[in-house]
């Protein structure tokens, strides 16, 4: 089972910038599409971007322009740089992935997040 750790959080005042990182630990696997969402307190988790293993992407609109989204392959690692943060930008942020394992198709179990806080 793949197991992925998202780092990168941290305490940022409105306007500033933040690099998320999340990374996939495993073997004999090859990882497709991997995606970040967030969860805000009192609010579902929403869909953040996603980016295929091609490059393709996209994003929430309240993040375009904004937020970047990108992967190295070889490391397995998925990245969001995020710029001109907001404070409605505060939530827990989660990475999650579908990978192919042999035959299988899979996708990986939430891990536990890297907060944003975004104030002054």
């Amino acid at each position: 089972q793949v197991q992925l750790v998202e780092s990168g959080g941290g305490l940022v005042q409105p306007g500033g910038s933040l690099r998320l990182s999340c990374a996939a630990s495993g073997n004999g696997f090859s990882m497709n599409v991997m995606r970040w969402y967030r969860q805000a307190p009192g609010n579902q988790r929403e869909f953040v971007a996603y980016i295929t293993s091609g490059g393709s992407t996209d994003y929430l609109d309240s993040v375009k322009g904004r937020f970047t989204i990108s992967r190295d392959n070889a490391k397995n690692t998925m990245y969001l740089q995020m710029n001109s943060l907001k404070p409605e930008d505060t939530a827990v942020y989660y990475c999650q992935a579908e990978y192919q394992e042999g035959t299988f198709y899979r996708t990986t179990n939430w891990g536990q997040g890297t907060q944003v806080t975004v104030s002054s």
